[in-house]
């Protein structure tokens, strides 16, 4: 799904009300703050990939609130990545803040208030992404909020050509390219922010963060293996049994509960597929679940609703269009 709004057809003093809820639309709501909201000029395209989507907005001086309000009761967590191409913006959240310009690109959280702003016209690219797709490829995405990463070279540079890349080429996308390529700009985004040295130094020691990161590693790697337990895990990663749970705990998580959480995910992502032919109790296997009734109870529990329902909602909620 493709959909474009501006302000230049809205008569002016509609417009503030018009981005108001073009913004609360394409992403979530917030409370905005015109310069001058009756000469206010806004374009808006939004491009649907999959849970992903792209937005590409353009937009005269504005500032942005999140607000305790706004969500509460909302269950579902997101993302927003900006990535300015004219004009910087300021960000702040959870005491800190951030002055992006063009080359840099930065995370924002949806279940915290925030502040984001500019001064001038801006130009800018949004990703959205919900948490549940970040986490399940790293640990406690979160952390990096606030923080302005490469958005020039390396696999930063790769990302954000994507993101300039991907709008053109929707028209002659089949939906499941389009969910396809989705994941795989969610990949590269967490390539990008793994390639920044702060991830391993990021809310902790630089030694202790560097064995969480290898840790993380060669779980990932191994997630399909029954045998995969802590004793396993901290043979490969060099340390003891002991100090591997002693470092988990500081996260707030077991290392057997976020292995079973990234299996979770992986699960999930095989039944969202809809050219996937493997049925779930065969899907929880490939994934290291050897009991089904374990594996339906945990993926209810974290999902909320069974893993069969799940796909047929999906399916049932997939767009036909090509």
């Amino acid at each position: 799904m493709k959909t474009s709004i501006t302000t230049s057809a809205t008569h002016p003093p509609e417009r503030s009300r018009h981005w108001h809820d073009a913004i609360a639309t394409a992403y979530f709501p917030l409370e905005l703050r015109f310069l001058d909201p009756d000469r206010f000029s806004g374009d808006l395209t939004t491009w649907q990939f999959g849970d992903v989507s792209i937005s590409r907005l353009t937009s005269d001086a504005l500032q942005y609130h999140r607000l305790p309000h706004h969500f509460r009761g909302v269950r579902d967590e997101e993302f927003l990545v900006t990535v300015p191409a004219k004009s910087e913006v300021r960000f702040s959240q959870s005491g800190k803040e951030v002055k992006c310009r063009p080359g840099g690109f930065f995370l924002e959280r949806s279940s915290e208030p925030y502040q984001f702003s500019h001064a001038e016209q801006a130009h800018m690219w949004v990703l959205k992404v919900e948490a549940d797709a970040l986490a399940g490829r790293m640990r406690a995405p979160d952390r990096f909020c606030t923080l302005q990463f490469e958005a020039a070279n390396g696999a930063g540079g790769l990302f954000t050509d994507m993101l300039h890349l991907l709008p053109a080429r929707f028209d002659g996308m089949t939906q499941e390219a389009r969910v396809t390529v989705g994941r795989q700009l969610v990949d590269l985004l967490v390539l990008a922010i793994k390639a920044d040295e702060r991830v391993l130094t990021s809310g902790n020691s630089t030694v202790r963060g560097a064995h969480l990161a290898r840790i993380e590693t060669y779980v990932r790697a191994n997630l399909q293996d029954f045998a995969l337990d802590p004793d396993r895990i901290a043979r490969a990663c060099g340390i003891s049994t002991r100090y591997l749970h002693e470092l988990f705990r500081d996260t707030g998580q077991t290392i057997r509960n976020w292995i079973r959480d990234q299996r979770l995910v992986a699960c999930r992502q095989e039944l969202e597929d809809p050219n996937n032919a493997y049925t779930a109790a065969e899907i929880a296997y490939r994934w290291g679940f050897s009991d089904q009734t374990q594996f339906s109870r945990a993926f209810k529990a974290e999902f909320g609703v069974p893993p069969g329902e799940f796909r047929q909602n999906r399916s049932r909620s997939a767009p036909t269009f090509p």
